[in-house]
């Protein structure tokens, strides 16, 4: 199966040939993302200074989170004021490059990831909550832990009828993904991609998280409000994220990996199709071949019968 990539490929390149190129253009470019995010990339004052703004449905959910730390840790100096109509906004002086050549490539990897970045704050914000409620449990016995229920559950609004649940407790992350499937065959090819997710954990791969599929909400967020207020076919997908996922080594490989999940998740859906598409017209071009074959042969000399516009018959002598 293929693997989506965390950072937005056609802004990595452009900052590329831009950090390369002996000569400065003028740019004005807008690039779209999954789950309908946007970038800007632009020069409005001069060539040399490149001002890359990105638009996010759920970024007032996101402040609530961290979100506002998270990129001033990883972009520090390069913020700017924001573009209107924009939710963030990064100036790059191309003048004022690090001379490193590794410090560059460094640069344009932690842009073309805005969107990861922008996004991880509440991930990481549950995770530090994880490590601090885990810390706080071994001094007390297993009974009288904090339950998830006491955790605060919270809502990311990342596309206009769906969300995220994130929700931290002693012993894991609990991560909760609500999706709309427009067409019944999206449901069932859902449900069957799920389930390999289920049945891989149980065959081969034990450090897997935890993955759950079912039409109602969750326990864990019944008492959310807005949940269930969307008409349609809902699911709702749950990964559980235990204590080995959450470590200093593999948080950020597991926060990327989370995040795009559910384009991931689509995306196969929408790849599986295609292919049964395929299939299914190579399989009557083929039964096509096999009635031309079985057409019989008109014996030689035979009479052949045709029909006028008018309906009249006449006979053909072949």
């Amino acid at each position: 199966m293929l693997l989506l990539e965390y950072h937005n490929l056609l802004l990595k390149s452009i900052l590329t040939e831009r950090f390369n190129s002996p000569t400065h253009a003028s740019i004005d470019q807008v690039i779209s993302d999954f789950d309908g995010v946007t970038f800007h990339v632009s020069t409005p004052e001069t060539k040399t200074k490149i001002l890359i703004s990105i638009s996010i449905k759920c970024y007032s959910d996101l402040l609530k989170h961290g979100a506002q730390t998270v990129l001033e840790r990883e972009y520090g100096s390069y913020i700017t004021t924001t573009e209107p109509g924009y939710d963030f906004s990064l100036l790059i002086d191309l003048e004022n490059l690090p001379a490193d050549a590794e410090a560059r490539d460094d640069l344009i990897r932690r842009v073309s990831l805005l969107r990861r970045n922008t996004m991880a704050a509440p991930f990481e914000k549950a995770i530090d909550t994880h490590h601090t409620l885990a810390e706080a449990a071994k001094d007390i016995s297993p009974e009288m832990a904090p339950s998830a229920t006491q955790s605060e559950v919270m809502v990311i609004r990342y596309r206009d009828e769906e969300s995220m649940y994130i929700q931290a407790s002693h012993d894991r992350v609990t991560v909760i993904f609500s999706t709309v499937f427009r067409e019944e065959t999206d449901r069932i090819f859902g449900k069957v991609f799920l389930s390999e997710f289920v049945d891989a954990r149980r065959r081969a791969i034990q450090n897997a998280p935890q993955v759950l599929y079912r039409n109602d909400p969750p326990l864990e967020i019944r008492g959310v409000p807005g949940v269930g207020d969307v008409h349609g076919d809902v699911g709702y997908i749950t990964f559980v994220l235990f204590p080995r996922h959450l470590t200093r080594q593999r948080r950020d490989e597991s926060i990327s990996h989370i995040q795009t999940f559910r384009d991931y998740f689509h995306y196969h859906i929408k790849a599986a199709k295609a292919y049964m598409h395929s299939r299914m017209r190579r399989r009557v071009a083929d039964f096509l071949k096999v009635l031309n074959r079985a057409k019989p042969e008109a014996e030689e000399g035979e009479k052949k019968e045709r029909k006028t516009a008018t309906g009249r018959s006449f006979q053909v002598q072949g």
